[in-house]
């Protein structure tokens, strides 16, 4: 197997002498006592069960034994590095600023990156990116506020918002890391497997609400995050010295980690699930209930839906599998995938189903070549069927039919909303996900005054709970003074855009992102008022700097992928609840072009579209040939289109000199007009109508 190192071997599943299902598996080379151990694996993993399936460990090399299986370089620091300890142990010790290749990889299971300001030329200024592990978004009062003060005085002074559920602190020194991580461990807090190849951040709903789907999704997200975090106590040995934290772990989730009778573990390992090579790559893993898909539940690697009963009561789960963003520019081998329906289980039994699937891609997975390692690629090469077949032998049982679901929604938990136990919580947009300025400070005072608990949305944005009635109309007060408004009072393009942070700190960035998308919705806006799209109309569109996808472009109605500097690969035809993927429309489309391409389709799109059509159905409808077509005989609008916006305007002068201010600021004189409006709406509510 993969983390035990033995001789290259193909399992097969066979419900008859002749083996019908050939599994390849990518092996490296350790001792022979753990090829030997690898034998008894395999024997005891496939000896038990009472099914007609017969699944049977056969020799057969394709190659000589004397080769070795090719492994990326990644493989080898991981099979050297003493469970992620060395070099990493080493390298943050001595006194240069950076560290070398191996401890660069090694620390990504810490949950921190290498970065430099690319901004700057000459010689490199390294720092460290941290990121925390939240599972459903969960931020205690004590972490809050302790990450509010790690900005400030060993980061750049903003908190980033990612899109799983997790913080972002940008900017601390090399000298300033264990310091840093040592505070988040002491504080309620973890960055362990954040990042590197091992489960990431469990996404779950934000919103808090007391109803049961809700909690028991929560709990099952906190139960699959405990069961596939680490044993091996590296994280603790590196940052603080060792010292034993102990935390209290359901019984059910201790019985799941430690049960072998599907051949699951490796014995006396310090680390029963991952071994010493951990998984090929990064695994995502989002839990939610019916209905409800603000996690982007189909761009998971494990996609988990909580099924109730008639009265409300949890009785087990939907599992789909093979989701995932990230692809390469001009290598049509690597996509973005959807996940598919694997089965149903009984609520006792998702802890082993999950279990199940992670090994295997632990086993099967890709370890050859990491644009290919993720388990996307394993479903695409072998098919669902295949797949479930393999999985169910680590799982040791069959997997049900997955149970009918009601129709998919984004949604937001933006504004004001009863919780159920008799408190509220408060949903507000941030833009980009970056908290900073006079927001920063408005919600250190809230949350530090009242109390509160925190809870991070995979859109970037923040929910405020367990609010009480009377605190309402103080605490709106505050956040609006930071920037902090209602929804109603944010353009709706806003209030679902995402960006990933790009330029200047991620090494990957090809053109912006974060930095860029202000000005792009702006300009999108622009379009609308110039079409004719009313201002409560939107489109999803999600920006990033390069192909990897971290803010989902790919299921957006209109998603920006950098492909060159200054430039953008469009993809169009997601839905506005996530549920298509989108397409390439376009390549290598420069930022200050975009208008070319966009103002046509919104065009049509205003003029053409079905009752309550998306833009993403619309385009999928249409057809990308006919809207290439569209794009490019496109001569502006026609004349017989209204020249001005009248519904909002009663005459020309007024238009006229409304235009001429609004050119100051960069704008145009339908977006300078609803500024003022809305800014007056939004004093006038927040003086008199928000108790």
């Amino acid at each position: 197997m993969t983390t035990s190192f033995g001789a290259a071997i193909n399992i097969a599943a066979v419900d008859d002498p002749n083996p019908k299902l050939q599994i390849q598996r990518f092996n490296g080379l350790k001792s022979t006592s753990n090829s030997i151990l690898l034998s008894r694996r395999i024997h005891r993993s496939f000896s038990h069960s009472n099914s007609t399936s017969i699944v049977r460990a056969v020799s057969t090399p394709a190659k000589p034994a004397a080769v070795e299986p090719k492994r990326s370089k990644v493989e080898i620091f991981k099979e050297q590095s003493n469970f992620i300890r060395y070099p990493l142990n080493e390298e943050i010790l001595n006194d240069a600023p950076n560290i070398n290749e191996a401890a660069t990889q090694l620390i990504k299971f810490h949950g921190s990156y290498m970065q430099y300001n690319r901004d700057e030329r000459g010689s490199r200024s390294y720092s460290f990116m941290l990121r925390t592990k939240n599972p459903g978004g969960e931020v205690p009062n004590k972490l809050y506020l302790v990450m509010d003060d790690l900005a400030d005085q060993f980061g750049i002074g903003t908190l980033r918002l990612t899109t799983r559920q997790t913080f972002q602190l940008h900017g601390v020194l090399k000298k300033d890391l264990k310091t840093v991580m040592s505070t988040i461990i002491h504080n309620m807090g973890s960055t362990l497997g954040a990042c590197g190849d091992l489960n990431r951040n469990v996404l779950a709903p934000a919103a808090p609400f007391a109803k049961k789907d809700y909690v028991f999704a929560k709990q099952t997200a906190d139960n699959i995050a405990a069961l596939l975090t680490p044993q091996s106590g590296f994280y603790y040995d590196v940052w603080v010295d060792g010292e034993k934290f102990m935390t209290v772990e359901p019984p059910e989730v201790v019985k799941a980690r430690n049960d072998n009778s599907h051949g699951t573990n490796f014995p006396d390992s310090p680390e029963p699930i991952y071994g010493t090579q951990f998984l090929p790559r990064k695994f995502k893993i989002a839990v939610t209930v019916p209905s409800d898909n603000s996690v982007d539940i189909f761009t998971n690697d494990i996609g988990v839906v909580v099924v109730s009963d008639e009265d409300g009561e949890p009785q087990g789960f939907n599992i789909y599998v093979g989701g995932g963003m990230g692809r390469t520019h001009r290598m049509e081998t690597t996509f973005p995938r959807l996940a598919e329906p694997l089965g149903y289980v009984p609520k006792a039994d998702i802890l082993y189903a999950v279990k199940a699937i992670v090994v295997t891609q632990r086993e099967n997975g890709r370890r050859d070549d990491r644009r290919y390692s993720r388990l996307k690629y394993l479903l695409s090469s072998w098919g669902i069927e295949k797949f479930r077949s393999v999985t169910e032998q680590y799982y040791g049982k069959k997997f049900e039919p997955c149970r009918e679901l009601p129709q998919w929604e984004f949604k937001s938990y933006l504004g004001w909303h009863e919780q159920g136990d008799g408190s509220l919580f408060c949903g507000l947009h941030v833009d980009n996900g970056r908290v900073k300025g006079e927001m920063k400070k408005a919600l250190r005072e809230v949350i530090e005054k009242y109390n509160l608990n925190v809870r991070l949305t995979p859109n970037q944005n923040i929910i405020l709970s367990n609010i009480r009635q009377s605190w309402k109309r103080s605490i709106t007060t505050v956040l609006a003074q930071g920037g902090l408004l209602q929804p109603r009072f944010v353009d709706p393009l806003n209030l679902t855009a995402m960006a990933c942070p790009a330029f200047p700190l991620c090494p990957l960035a090809i053109t912006e992102a974060e930095r860029g998308i202000p000005d792009i919705l702006k300009r999108v806006r622009a379009m609308f008022d110039k079409v004719g799209l009313r201002f409560y109309e939107s489109v999803v569109i999600r920006v990033t700097g390069c192909p990897n996808g971290c803010a989902r472009p790919y299921m957006a109605e209109l998603g920006l992928v950098g492909d060159g500097p200054n430039s953008y690969q469009i993809w169009l035809g997601g839905t506005p609840n996530q549920t298509v993927l989108a397409r390439t429309f376009m390549d290598k489309v420069k930022v200050q072009d975009l208008e070319k391409v966009l103002e046509p389709l919104f065009f049509y799109w205003k003029r053409k579209r079905h009752s309550k059509e998306s833009f993403g159905e619309f385009s999928n409808r249409l057809g990308f040939e006919k809207l290439g077509d569209l794009v490019e005989k496109w001569d502006g609008i026609p004349e017989s289109s209204s020249r001005y916006n009248l519904k909002l305007f009663a005459d020309k002068e007024t238009y006229q000199a409304m235009d001429s201010l609004a050119r100051i600021q960069n704008k145009n004189a339908h977006q300078l007009a609803i500024d003022v409006i809305r800014n007056y709406v939004a004093s006038q509510q927040n003086g008199k109508s928000m108790d």
